[in-house]
């Protein structure tokens, strides 16, 4: 425990979850393979989304490449974070005052305001064009940011334990 962490993460990781988490010979092993196989299928589902975006699979509509990645996505998302507050409340107070988690936690911060921003101002323009058609430089952009955004937050996410 790092008692130079504010009260509320030195809490956390004090309380009952947080010893059953430590104690429990399955609980952190299995929150870290789910992390792990969480991000496999977030990554997956991001990739074609964000390359269908950026001008892949031309052939393909960009509205249907979005809908069917992005269930995967929402749910793989929803693993991510489940399984990563396990990994954080097993030891909060040394993770939180981690420069690349806090870099991991800003990196997320940006990839969900792209999604807002892709979901409010280009999904729009570009859910129901048909195959082949050019999508809009928005598109692009918004595609190119999110696989350099995701990328970057698993590398932070797996350089954590060295800092």
């Amino acid at each position: 425990m790092n008692e130079a962490a504010p009260a509320i993460f030195v809490a956390l990781e004090d309380s009952a979850l947080g010893h059953a988490i430590r104690q429990s010979t399955w609980a952190y092993m299995a929150a870290n393979v789910g992390h792990i196989v969480s991000l496999m299928m977030f990554a997956g589902a991001v990739a074609v989304m964000d390359l269908r975006m950026a001008g892949a699979f031309a052939a393909t509509s960009p509205g249907y490449v979005l809908r069917a990645a992005r269930r995967v996505a929402v749910i793989a998302f929803i693993g991510l974070a489940l399984t990563g507050a396990t990994l954080f409340t097993a030891e909060a107070s040394h993770v939180i005052l981690n420069p690349v988690f806090q870099i991991k936690l800003g990196l997320i911060g940006l990839g969900l305001l792209n999604i807002a921003l892709f979901e409010y101002f280009t999904a729009p323009k570009v859910k129901d064009l048909p195959p082949l058609t050019p999508l809009p430089g928005s598109a692009r952009a918004a595609g190119m940011l999110s696989i350099a955004t995701w990328i970057a937050v698993a590398i932070c996410g797996r350089s954590i334990a060295y800092f």
